[in-house]
């Protein structure tokens, strides 16, 4: 098999390195790339020599952005399969690093969304530095928090995690850290020296320790009390209703960012969230599936990538254009089974 340019794998002694090598893009993940990753962890994982796994991003601006957008959005101009067999394959990476049978270190930096969260959030050790800007978009791009986010997002305490699907709501290393998304505070300087140490074949745990520090305090731990109440809610409507009763500018700016989001992704979101609740990752991953195979070809999902990525004009056309408008029966619709199209970790 070929090797794929954009993903480099290396055997540095006891190490296996995996490089996101598409800088220019923010690293952003394409199907050659998710297939690599199975092919390269499937062999590692029965690999004696290798005792530990390493993910990093090439380039300062991002560990990964997230996935191929443009490609899955002409996948829908073209009403063709290959954003669904896209996400199927990227899933099955997610779900291999969710159950790696060796330490799994994701060395991130600068942005980490999408697609770049799966790829290191399911993994055992998550490592990031100040430049992190964590955060699950889909909303604005009238699509699912996916790549096990219903797993890893539920895993926040209190409803933080609920909050940051609906919103989209970018964090920092220390709110990051503080919700359990990430594991440790390590400066990228520290990286090589990190790496020196795994191929020499010292534990992760060992290893991280001597180069850790503790971020600041986390910006959102003053609104976390108020997540909680209003995001406990039981729909999103009543969680906007709270949100303006609330009245404050968190608040206000909350609810704003909601409402400008797709109304169709907020309610199948909403849904996905409560539904993977107490889930394994392989479960939420065939729900996530069921929603997204679904969701990346409808109109939504085309018109706010046009909006965000391809006009850049900022203003998506959302159909249903309200949530009154959203029909119960169109959501359920995004949940029920694909038959022999389901997915098959």
């Amino acid at each position: 098999m070929e090797q794929e340019p954009h993903i480099l794998f290396e055997k540095r002694g006891a190490l296996g390195l995996i490089t996101l090598n598409r800088p220019k893009a923010l690293n952003a993940l394409t199907h050659g790339m998710c297939l690599g990753l199975i092919r390269m962890l499937g062999e590692w994982a029965s690999d004696d020599t290798i005792k530990a796994v390493a993910i990093q991003g090439a380039g300062t601006r991002a560990f990964c952005a997230g996935g191929d957008i443009r490609a899955m959005y002409e996948s829908n101009l073209a009403a063709s399969a290959a954003a669904a067999k896209f996400l199927a394959d990227e899933y099955r990476a997610d779900a291999m690093i969710g159950g790696f049978p060796k330490p799994y270190v994701a060395l991130t930096h600068g942005i980490v969304m999408g697609g770049g969260a799966g790829i290191s959030l399911n993994g055992s050790h998550r490592l990031a530095d100040e430049s992190l800007i964590f955060a699950m978009p889909e909303t604005g791009i009238g699509f699912l928090t996916d790549v096990g986010a219903t797993n890893f997002l539920n895993k926040c305490p209190g409803e933080a995690g609920t909050y940051l699907a609906l919103t989209g709501a970018r964090i920092g290393l220390a709110d990051a850290m503080a919700l359990g998304l990430f594991t440790h505070g390590v400066k990228q300087d520290n990286h090589e020296k990190l790496l020196t140490q795994l191929a020499e074949g010292e534990h992760p745990d060992a290893a991280i320790a001597s180069l850790v520090f503790k971020p600041g305090l986390p910006p959102l731990a003053a609104e976390r009390a108020g997540i909680d109440m209003v995001f406990a809610a039981s729909s999103v409507e009543a969680i906007l209703e709270r949100l303006d009763r609330d009245g404050s500018a968190f608040a206000t700016s909350t609810a704003a960012t909601m409402r400008s989001r797709s109304p169709s992704a907020l309610k199948f979101i909403f849904r996905a969230m409560r539904e993977a609740k107490g889930k394994s990752l392989a479960d939420c991953l065939k729900m996530e599936y069921r929603v997204s195979a679904r969701a990346v070809m409808a109109h939504d999902f085309r018109e706010g990538v046009r909006a965000t990525l391809i006009d850049k004009d900022g203003a998506p056309d959302w159909s249903p254009a309200s949530l009154a408008a959203v029909k119960d029966v169109d959501i359920t619709g995004y949940f029920a089974s694909l038959g022999a199209r389901e997915l098959r970790l």
